[in-house]
């Protein structure tokens, strides 16, 4: 059995991590704080992005924030009755905005019994000093967590799907967070338009190089109301088939240190806005074959370091 993991798993599983940090039931809850983004009121946003920022599973955004939480709690409270709660502040990005406006909304979920850290997603170009300077403040008295979206290391590809900054501004974002001590997990696509395999392990080393904690690893759909889906119906550019994105992320983990969490492994599309691909919503079959994969080929996290 890999040393990161309770299940048989051959990478470093989040289940491990929260078990080896809190010895019980992590949930996350993923909520809607009403923000904006910078690149979508400048720039359209990114091609892929769609009308909720990518936050299909939060809470509404018309409810307060423990309002949300709490509605979220209780349906998960049925599995896990125990747990103990990171506030996942997910949809767009989410210290696009005044500071009073941020510290109201993260205090308040910090208020609710047995919540034990933060989970905030943003973009390297949305971290002023000032917002860094108070995430310091937050890391001491909480579990504090920064998801930074980045999809693709190469800067063809970040014009292609109009991402709004360059991999050195998130490089910059990366280690200012890093000076602070703060947790930092980037999110990666699979299958991009146009990219090759070589560059998508490319990325994964480069954010190996840069010692990241955790990984979100997607792989790219298409789905309704977005400026990707008119790009597809134009250019019919290559969807990756379930084999060749299992033989990419096998490939991608095993260039990545063992003690880079992976904390998402798979894309996670509602039904009724997917265009394609339609292998995608079979998450746990996906899953399984990764796990297959990689016991076929005899491999873990780390094994070409």
């Amino acid at each position: 059995m890999f040393k990161y993991s309770l299940d048989n798993k051959r990478y470093h599983t989040l289940n491990y991590f929260y078990k080896q940090k809190w010895h019980q039931k992590i949930s996350k809850i993923s909520l809607n704080g009403n923000f904006s983004c910078p690149n979508y009121q400048n720039n359209q946003g990114c091609i892929f992005c769609s009308l909720s920022g990518s936050g299909e599973f939060a809470g509404s955004k018309t409810k307060d924030i423990k309002t949300q939480f709490l509605e979220i709690k209780n349906k998960m409270d049925q599995k896990w009755p125990n747990a103990l709660y990171i506030a996942y502040f997910q949809a767009n990005t989410n210290t696009y905005a005044p500071l009073e406006v941020l510290k109201k909304k993260y205090e308040e979920a910090l208020d609710i019994k047995n919540v034990v850290g933060l989970s905030i997603a943003t973009r390297c170009d949305c971290l002023s000093e000032e917002i860094l300077d108070y995430l310091e403040q937050l890391n001491q008295k909480t579990y504090l967590t920064v998801e930074l979206g980045l999809q693709s290391m190469h800067e063809k590809t970040l014009k292609y799907i109009n991402r709004g900054h360059d991999l050195q501004s998130f490089d910059e974002a990366v280690k200012k967070l890093q000076k602070r001590n703060i947790n930092v997990v980037v999110h990666i696509i699979n299958g991009l338009p146009y990219e090759t395999k070589e560059m998508m392990v490319q990325t994964v080393k480069h954010l190996n190089a840069l010692k990241i904690n955790g990984i979100k690893i997607h792989m790219l759909y298409i789905l309704k109301n977005t400026k990707l889906a008119q790009i597809y119906e134009k250019e019919k550019f290559h969807l990756l088939t379930k084999e060749e994105y299992i033989d990419i992320v096998c490939e991608q983990l095993r260039y990545l240190d063992e003690k880079i969490v992976i904390h998402r492994i798979t894309g996670d599309p509602k039904k009724e806005d997917l265009i394609a691909p339609n292998w995608l919503l079979k998450k746990f079959c996906v899953l399984n074959d990764i796990d297959k994969e990689m016991k076929n080929r005899d491999i873990y996290q780390a094994d070409a370091l």
